[in-house]
């Protein structure tokens, strides 16, 4: 645990607790995904629910990235007009709110359009978080703080998959979304009583002057922040990719495991809350490209693993791949420090849009794969995009301290 540091903010602000401080951003990134993929073990059973097709319940998982990728830069803008702490605080209390109307859902395309919801409200907790953190630690320890920011979002993620499989074994999905939505509302309020506001907020006349489109057309000519945008999308798509159509697979014989049982197999992602702070230090110590790279190699490795055959080996490569992909997100979030000194807010705004569009079609594009060739070739797919990630950083990312050409300056009217 951090030791209780506290420090005087600006303008005779209260003094900041950094043990909350830290708190508070874990739990931001635990509502973040604590529902964003809840459906996933849901899916076969969907299927029958609804009478519906593979395709057509996937919607339910890419509908929700695809409301991320919408609103995430008009997160990223609001936030640096109105304050980050604002906009997160507002944004949990939103999720909650849109978690909870989804129990309230008749059909199939009225639950998708609650995950489209549910997906617009994402952003303001889990890009701004990411701008806040880049901001607040910026004299030092980003990448740690990254990386305890990850966890949590880890953490999540993995909380909202096992328990919609567990509450959904009692035969229906309604209740699951009672119940994530009734805890987001819970952490709601904890983040609203313990994240403190930024030390270095801007004032209303500085929040004017923030600049918007422009900014955006001047992150979009800015090659390092480009590719992290690119290694967002790629990072997401494999994962949800795996996650999605593993299901798939372990839900058909000789496996033909039931959504409790496949809520379990979440539990993989406990190895990426174990790891992801030492790819914190790794980062901190290596740099963000080596620490990619090797995270990324580790992931394919969990992805060849899985074709084993056994449930056991299945659940290993799983395991060994949440570990790299969520390290490989740690190095990307804390990347766009590094590539975008200016409008930070918009960059991981922008960031969060590539990287969900990478999470809708992670959903969706590997179908006609599975449908030929099943798992094997499923997972063939997915490691292709993994190796491509890799050949982006070590490409186009710059080592730690190289002048990026629009990092720094001021980009305005």
């Amino acid at each position: 645990m951090l030791p209780a540091i506290r420090v005087h903010g600006k303008r005779g602000r209260s003094p900041v607790n950094w043990n909350r401080r830290t708190v508070a951003v874990v739990l931001a990134g635990y509502c973040a995904f604590l529902q964003l993929y809840a459906t996933q073990p849901l899916l076969p059973m969907l299927t029958g629910v609804f009478h519906a097709g593979r395709d057509a319940v996937n919607l339910t998982v890419s509908m929700a990235s695809l409301g991320v990728a919408v609103s995430a830069p008009f997160c990223g803008i609001l936030a640096d007009k109105i304050g980050r702490r604002t906009v997160i605080v507002w944004s949990a209390f939103l999720l909650a709110a849109s978690g909870l109307a989804a129990a309230g859902a008749k059909t199939l395309a009225g639950l998708i359009v609650f995950r489209f919801l549910q997906g617009v409200f994402t952003p303001g907790v889990f890009a701004v978080t990411v701008a806040y953190i880049n901001d607040e630690w910026r004299e030092s320890g980003a990448g740690r703080a990254i990386a305890a920011y990850v966890s949590g979002t880890v953490s999540g993620g993995f909380s909202g998959r096992i328990l919609s499989g567990l509450i959904a074994a009692r035969g229906s999905w309604p209740p699951v979304f009672v119940a994530l939505g009734g805890l987001t509302l819970v952490l709601a309020f904890v983040i609203a009583a313990w994240l403190p506001p930024e030390r270095g907020e801007p004032s209303g006349r500085e929040r004017s002057e923030i600049p918007g489109w422009r900014s955006v057309s001047a992150h979009l000519r800015n090659g390092p922040l480009v590719t992290t945008f690119a290694v967002g999308f790629c990072v997401l798509f494999s994962l949800v990719a795996i996650f999605t159509y593993v299901t798939f697979h372990l839900a058909a014989p000789p496996y033909s495991l039931r959504p409790a049982a496949l809520g379990l197999i979440f539990c993989a992602y406990l190895a990426g809350v174990v790891v992801t702070p030492l790819a914190g230090r790794a980062i901190d110590r290596f740099g963000h490209r080596p620490t990619l790279a090797v995270a990324i190699t580790v992931s394919i490795a969990g992805v060849a693993i899985t074709l084993a055959g056994s449930l056991w080996a299945i659940a290993l490569g799983l395991a060994v791949c949440c570990t790299g992909v969520f390290s490989a997100q740690a190095s990307a979030s804390a990347f766009i420090g590094e590539a975008a000194e200016q409008d930070r807010g918009l960059a991981v705004g922008l960031y969060a849009t590539f990287y969900y569009l990478g999470g809708s079609a992670g959903a969706a594009a590997p179908g006609p794969f599975y449908s030929w060739g099943r798992w094997p070739a499923c997972a063939a797919f997915i490691a292709c995009v993994q190796v491509v990630t890799i050949l982006i950083a070590l490409l186009w990312w710059k080592p730690a301290g190289t002048k990026y050409p629009y990092a720094g300056k001021s980009i305005s009217a």
